[in-house]
């Protein structure tokens, strides 16, 4: 049987690397200091594998079929979007295939990739916590781009399944178990029925998938717009409220918001913590470790937390 030896849960953002701190105390300085404290941390956990849960950002997934959760179980291949590593990375497809057949049993009708792209909405916070892309990954992308959202209770509900189902894999090795995204940042809509929502872009959300490479392109310069600004909304406050629910292996209180909720408090961006409250409740322990920076800069406040300890 596999062994879950842990949680990490991490904040992404593109300006990490589009926005790098140029000073010791820079903005993001601490979160990247803090990061790294992890990858040591994991680095002494010796992981076999690493369930790595988080969102698409419309380079996999558009709205000509937006699945609430997908699973990739054999080829897994980077964008290298915003500094990650593009192409093939190494995919743990036995507890991928295990996960996924417990999973099913237990009623999640998860959709089934066998050659998935991610984007670094996965690759991210898989690259930070384990300083390379060698040791085999199973993705498992949550949709929070824009509706229809998987609910937060359903999100709870998947983290204790997932939970059995990495505990029950005939799988001899030790799994870690990873959440990328979050905490709160303010985003423009990306529903196509929204008025905001028009012309090329709402083509290229819904069909995307014809020409990804052309969509990215033209994407990421509204994205860099959006970085720089020290006065970019980021609700400290909530982020820590969050951070403290999760210690406290409360993921049920930050459930309870319902979705208006949780973007009043944390943003469009916000919807995003949906994969900590997977991951952490899968692993069924409270964060004992936490770092947090607010970082305006990168229109994100930048939080981790672990299972274990930190040094």
């Amino acid at each position: 049987m596999a062994e879950v030896i842990g949680f990490v849960g991490m904040s992404h953002s593109p300006f990490a690397s589009l926005l790098p701190p140029n000073r010791a105390d820079g903005p993001g300085a601490r979160f990247l200091t803090d990061a790294e404290r992890v990858r040591l941390a994991v680095d002494r956990l010796a992981p076999d594998a690493v369930v790595v849960i988080g969102p698409d950002h419309f380079h996999a997934n558009f709205y000509d079929v937006m699945p609430p959760f997908m699973l990739g179980v054999e080829e897994v291949t980077g964008f290298g979007d915003y500094g990650g590593t593009p192409g093939p990375l190494p995919v743990a497809r036995d507890l991928a295939w295990s996960a996924h057949t417990s999973l099913t049993g237990a009623g999640f009708d998860l959709s089934l990739s066998y050659s998935l792209t991610v984007d670094h909405g996965i690759v991210q916070t898989y690259e930070m916590i384990t300083g390379a892309v060698a040791v085999p990954l199973v993705p498992l992308v949550v949709n929070t781009a824009g509706p229809p959202l998987p609910s937060l209770d359903r999100c709870v509900a998947l983290g204790h399944a997932l939970g059995a189902a990495l505990r029950d894999a005939e799988y001899p090795g030790r799994v870690l178990v990873a959440a990328s995204g979050g905490l709160s940042h303010w985003l423009p809509t990306n529903d196509p029925r929204d008025v905001e929502v028009v012309g090329e872009r709402r083509t290229a959300l819904i069909h995307g998938r014809a020409d990804v490479r052309a969509f990215a392109v033209a994407r990421e310069p509204r994205v860099r717009a959006l970085g720089g600004n020290p006065d970019a909304r980021v609700n400290k406050t909530w982020d820590t409220w969050f951070l403290d629910r999760l210690s406290a292996a409360d993921a049920q209180s930050v459930a309870a918001l319902d979705d208006d909720g949780l973007e009043e408090q944390a943003g469009r961006g916000g919807h995003e913590v949906r994969c900590w409250l997977i991951g952490q409740v899968a692993v069924g322990q409270p964060l004992q470790w936490t770092s947090y920076e607010p970082v305006p800069e990168w229109i994100t406040g930048m939080g981790i937390g672990t299972t274990f300890p930190v040094d």
